[in-house]
């Protein structure tokens, strides 16, 4: 296979599988209280653990059940109920300090908890690959990656996109993730 034709599949199987976190970057990047690094560097672990896990794969030759992936949807969906919670609680206070590593984690974790379908395409992708074919893979999933923050930066902080987050997105994101939790368990069985 040549290294064009690599590319090629590693471009189809990132798009594919990653499709949705540009929304989700997209709803992080809007908000008020995340910074971009943080959005990044989560965006970034979150992939990585996801990589590593179908690396692991990989060379093991494990296959992982279906409904293990699956229940990677309570990550997002604890997070959700979480915002919720915490936004009742926080109607009539100001917000408390600044936001760090709990953001960074937080990015991570909806980004790995959404990833069950790429270990399902990575696994096999990886698998089928020679020790080349795989670094130009990594490689072309690690520049994309920035791609897709790229993407979901410019449409986080289009203005109408803010206005939407700034006056619904405590009530908003709460729900995406909630929604997304269950789509991710609902779509592993």
């Amino acid at each position: 296979m040549s290294w064009l034709s690599v590319l090629g599949r590693a471009i189809v199987a990132f798009a594919a599988t990653n499709l949705d976190d540009v929304f989700v970057l997209t709803l992080f990047f809007a908000q008020k209280n995340l910074k971009r690094w943080h959005v990044v560097i989560g965006q970034y672990l979150g992939l990585a653990g996801l990589i590593t896990i179908s690396l692991v794969g990989y060379f093991a030759r494990l296959f992982i059940p279906q409904t293990w992936i699956g229940l990677l949807g309570l990550a997002p969906i604890a997070i959700g109920v979480k915002k919720l919670i915490d936004c009742r609680r926080e109607k009539d206070q100001p917000p408390k300090g600044k936001p760090g590593a709990a953001s960074v984690l937080t990015v991570a974790a909806v980004t790995f908890a959404n990833g069950g379908d790429n270990i399902g395409i990575c696994i096999p992708l990886f698998a089928s690959s020679d020790l080349s074919a795989l670094l130009i893979t990594l490689i072309t999933f690690g520049v994309l990656i920035g791609v897709w923050c790229v993407a979901g930066y410019y449409l986080g902080n289009h203005s109408a996109v803010k206005r939407i987050v700034d006056r619904y997105g405590h009530i908003l994101v709460p729900f995406v993730l909630i929604g997304l939790g269950i789509y991710i368990i609902v779509s592993s069985r």
